[in-house]
């Protein structure tokens, strides 16, 4: 099961997919959270961590319930220019983008760490 085989059904995310061509959003996920210079996973879970959210991280990377993060800390800590620059690049509403990428942000830690720890290549 991938990433976008986990999306939910919110509201947020049905507005969002309807501006998003299916070959958007995969590659704006893939920038965040691979190699569009965010460093990958770990790099982010450090942000995350040094920015005073350790414990939804631990969430997330453990097999309980994931504990959520709002759009507004996700974009304090990527940097809002560069989540204004993603939604602007792919012509996205900036609330949208930010509200998709703090609802997969969790789920995409939770599969990349089946066993509580990221692959080093993450």
């Amino acid at each position: 099961m991938g990433i976008l085989d986990s999306l939910g059904d919110s509201p947020a995310f049905k507005g969002a997919l309807s501006q998003l061509e299916a070959s958007v959003l995969p590659a704006v996920l893939n920038e965040v959270l691979g190699s569009g210079g965010q460093g990958g996973l770990s790099a982010i879970v450090a942000k995350l961590e040094q920015s005073g959210f350790g414990a939804q991280v631990k969430s997330w990377l453990g097999n309980g319930q994931n504990i959520p993060i709002t759009a507004e800390e996700l974009q304090q800590v990527l940097g809002s220019e560069k989540v204004k620059e993603l939604a602007a690049r792919y012509n996205v509403p900036l609330d949208q983008l930010s509200a998709i990428l703090a609802q997969q942000l969790p789920k995409a830690i939770d599969q990349a760490s089946p066993d509580g720890k990221l692959p080093h290549t993450a």
